[in-house]
């Protein structure tokens, strides 16, 4: 697991890389800003989809990490982003029972703001495709769509992942 970790972290440093290079923030998806800091955010989760065989790594602003860690998520609070970082789910050459992030697939982000977005659920969806962050703009529907199953637990998938509490 410390490798897998380790292996996802240092994908997130490198889609930082590439971004940092080319200076150029990325333009609006679905109306919303590109959330700024993203990649300093502390990890809520991780999940591999075995139906596209990806490998996401769920990320929260603090509000979203201290409403996860309190167990405080349905409804999560106004002012949450969540942020999943998705990779193609690659096998490793020197190690066949495990797998890593491979190519990079796209960046989508959740806003809470039960008033802005009272049309759409209390949510904000947005996502930014490849690299170079290319803004998706296909309709907030399609994430609601794919949402549907979920709208009993605040329209979010993930399960945050336990942390030992060490006092």
């Amino acid at each position: 697991m410390k490798v897998k970790a380790l292996i996802i972290a240092s994908a997130v440093a490198a889609l930082s890389f590439t971004a940092m290079k080319s200076g150029k923030k990325p333009g609006k998806s679905h109306g919303i800003s590109y959330p700024t800091g993203w990649r300093n955010w502390s990890v809520i989760a991780v999940s591999h989809r075995t139906d596209n065989n990806t490998i996401r790594v769920i990320l929260g602003n603090k509000i979203a990490v201290n409403a996860a860690r309190k167990g405080k998520t349905n409804p999560w609070p106004d002012g949450t982003i969540l942020g999943k970082v998705v990779w193609k789910d690659t096998q490793l050459k020197n190690w066949k029972k495990a797998t890593a992030p491979g190519k990079f697939v796209h960046a989508e982000f959740m806003f809470k703001d039960s008033k802005k977005y009272s049309k759409t659920y209390g949510w904000g969806w947005a996502r930014w495709i490849g690299l170079q962050q290319k803004p998706f703009n296909k309709g907030m529907r399609i994430c609601i769509g794919c949402h549907t199953p979920v709208k009993k637990r605040d329209w979010v998938f993930t399960n945050p992942a336990v942390f030992p509490e060490l006092k």
